[in-house]
């Protein structure tokens, strides 16, 4: 085998590896947040598009997670199991299910409703299990796979490799939103008069409502705005003690 051609196999393998996780359903929702312009509630507009973030309520009764049993105002559930093929193996999803339940985000003295209808959300999973040789599944674990029409054992009665992971939306817990926002009454909504004015934050044209709890998303500032203030003359240290502080007047409440 030349040379060249094992060049062109490396360099292939690498292009295909760096556009999988620059392109990953992760790496998109998190840089579409992370860039999007930032407003506060209270600075919205109707029609306006941009990025809002705020603490998460619940309207109604919580959801329970299945993995973990915690309530939530929204789930996040892969299960995958590990296949074998000669020498090598891979995972592949036997599961993944997306819950929303009723809530809203409150930024200061403001509300949000977020239009469930179409969402593209990354969801941190913080919770992961396993179980396989010598590991059997938990009975709640067991529950919700055969829930799902699944079982952790095969037909010999062994255990399949298994691995699930599970990422919620709690009360109080800081979230980004994307998307196109309307103001209507709470009660036009359904909602509590409590509420008052509530921006209904849905989908723009084709394009869905992105949606996401990663701390990259919920900071203050851009990428944009970042790289510009590492970069000015006060230099990196002052640059990041200024970022901190700019992010600190804005989350407290």
């Amino acid at each position: 085998m030349n040379e060249p051609f094992i060049l062109v196999v490396i360099v292939g393998i690498a292009a295909i590896a760096l556009f999988a996780i620059f392109y990953n359903k992760k790496a998109v929702i998190k840089r579409k947040l992370k860039n999007a312009e930032l407003k506060r509630l209270n600075e919205f507009r109707d029609g306006n598009v941009a990025r809002v973030v705020g603490k998460v309520e619940y309207t109604d009764e919580p959801l329970i997670a299945p993995l973990s049993g915690r309530e939530c105002a929204y789930y996040y559930v892969i299960v995958e199991q590990e296949k074998s093929s000669g020498n090598s193996s891979s995972w592949h999803t036997l599961i993944e299910e997306e819950v929303a339940g009723d809530f809203v985000i409150r930024d200061d003295s403001n509300y949000a409703l977020i239009n469930s209808c179409k969402i593209k959300s990354y969801i941190v999973q913080d919770r992961n299990y396993k179980s396989g040789f010598l590991n059997d599944a938990s009975l709640k674990l067991e529950k919700y796979l055969n829930s799902k029409g699944h079982e952790s054992e095969n037909m010999l009665g062994l255990n399949k490799t298994l691995r699930y992971k599970e990422g919620i939306l709690e009360k109080g817990e800081r979230i980004a939103v994307y998307g196109k926002g309307v103001w209507q009454s709470a009660t036009a909504l359904g909602l509590h008069e409590k509420y008052g004015r509530v921006l209904t934050i849905s989908s723009n044209d084709d394009e869905k409502v992105y949606l996401s709890d990663d701390p990259d998303t919920t900071h203050a500032t851009t990428e944009k705005t970042n790289m510009k203030r590492t970069s000015n003359t006060y230099g990196g240290a002052q640059s990041r003690y200024f970022e901190k502080a700019n992010d600190e007047r804005f989350y407290k409440k």
